[in-house]
């Protein structure tokens, strides 16, 4: 059973927000020995792992997805799931085109010429689960904007086997290499770089508790896209809102793991007894079932407030992953949601329809970061240098200026490298 609050939002905020879920000494160990590991012995060490913990006979040259394995998984793919993924794939591409920043010089006045110079990263590393249910969105999510971004090698780890989804939406993504190789080793492969992975400039995507500690510890290494955690969902509802909606999209995130939040904000103490009711139909015909249970039981809660921008306030104050707002009004409402990884807007904007198909990505901050950390763009996948050029007559305008300022700060080296340009104006 759900637990409600009505009135005490300090007991349900204590109940639904995580800050700081990597604190796992044990975990913590055994990905340290993995990175140990991967840096000394590379692919023999991810060769060893990838049997330990996947239970597959990867060797260096099976490990790379061949043209002949591509060729097999579009043979394999239902031909409806293949028109949805290319469908999914021009949606992001769309939607990261729009986000794409451009470089630009600016002739500031005579002889000074400063900008901003945005390019590519050279090389991505994408992780994808694998699983029972892999996550051939995420492939979608990480590797279109890099593609757009203009990234020239994306290269994907995920554990075999590799199903005929995963391949061939990593193909429709524009990935250009894909490897079997899974887990922290798998990060550890891709930051590092072995014998057959090379290293790449930043990795991206969502994994395990290990998988997340493995993408902290290589952060320095190589950029990351963020430390994700369990998935999250907070929906702020009046009693306009449809109770069968609301309970839908709160399933709809626990049955991520049994770690995941799921969490109503409402105005309305009789909608919040039909959600209650609602979660436990609807849960009894899903095949996640068990996985829902722990999650509704132990990580989730409704609050019954006193207006919406209470239930507003404290969803700000928990930063989630996903928001929804089903409200009269609820676009104007929407302005105030300010600290949220995605804000879903009215009865037909249900949290999937971010996770597979409009366009704006699904990787999202979680735990509370989204207070400081941004969704995943076409941005994450591109880097920035300031241009500065100035002619000899600018400089001479400045030069004295700067000199003043080195000498302040006691760097009579930095104060010289201008200085030294105009050594026939020292004594004027």
């Amino acid at each position: 059973m759900i637990p409600l609050f009505e009135n005490d939002k300090s007991a349900f905020i204590n109940k639904v927000r995580r800050d700081g879920f990597l604190d796992n000494r044990e975990v913590f160990d055994t990905v340290s020995g993995i990175m140990q590991d991967i840096r000394k012995d590379k692919d023999d060490a991810l060769i060893r792992y990838t049997k330990k913990f996947d239970k597959a006979d990867i060797q260096p040259e099976n490990m790379l997805v061949t043209k002949e394995e591509i060729e097999w998984a579009y043979k394999q793919i239902d031909k409806n799931l293949l028109k949805v993924i290319q469908q999914a794939v021009l949606n992001v591409a769309a939607y990261s085109l729009k986000q794409k920043e451009q470089s630009f010089l600016w002739n500031k006045s005579e002889g000074i010429s400063i900008g901003q110079k945005v390019t590519p990263l050279r090389s991505v590393g994408i992780y994808i689960p694998g699983g029972t249910a892999p996550l051939i969105s995420s492939v979608i999510m990480n590797a279109v904007p890099a593609y757009v971004a203009g990234v020239k090698e994306i290269i994907m780890c995920t554990p075999p086997p590799i199903d005929c989804a995963r391949i061939v939406a990593a193909n429709e993504a524009h990935v250009t290499k894909i490897y079997k190789a899974g887990g922290a080793q798998a990060i550890f492969a891709m930051a590092f770089g072995t014998q057959t992975i090379k290293k790449v400039d930043k990795i991206t995507g969502p994994g395990n508790i290990y998988v997340a500690y493995a993408k902290k510890m290589a952060y320095g290494y190589c950029g990351i896209d963020m430390v994700a955690g369990p998935s999250e969902i907070m929906i702020i509802a009046d009693e306009t809102a449809d109770a069968k909606f609301i309970a839908a999209d709160m399933l709809s995130q626990a049955e991520h793991d049994k770690l995941s939040i799921a969490s109503l904000l409402t105005t309305s103490k009789e909608l919040a007894e039909k959600v209650v009711e609602q979660i436990s139909i609807q849960s009894e015909e899903l095949q996640r079932k068990d996985i829902i249970t722990e999650s509704i039981k132990n990580n989730s809660a409704i609050y019954i407030g006193k207006d919406i921008m209470e239930c507003i306030d404290i969803l700000n104050e928990c930063a989630p992953e996903h928001a929804e707002i089903i409200t009269r009004d609820a676009e104007f409402y929407s302005d105030f949601i300010t600290q949220a990884g995605a804000v879903f807007v009215g009865p037909y904007s249900p949290e999937p329809l971010g996770d597979y198909f409009a366009g704006p990505n699904h990787t999202l901050p979680t735990a509370g970061t989204a207070r400081f950390f941004s969704v995943l763009g076409v941005y994450d996948f591109m880097k920035k240098s300031s241009v500065i050029q100035y002619d000899k007559k600018a400089l001479e305008e400045a030069y004295r200026g700067i000199s003043l300022f080195a000498k302040c700060e006691e760097l009579n080296a930095h104060a010289n490298a201008v200085d030294i340009r105009f050594e026939e104006k020292k004594d004027e």
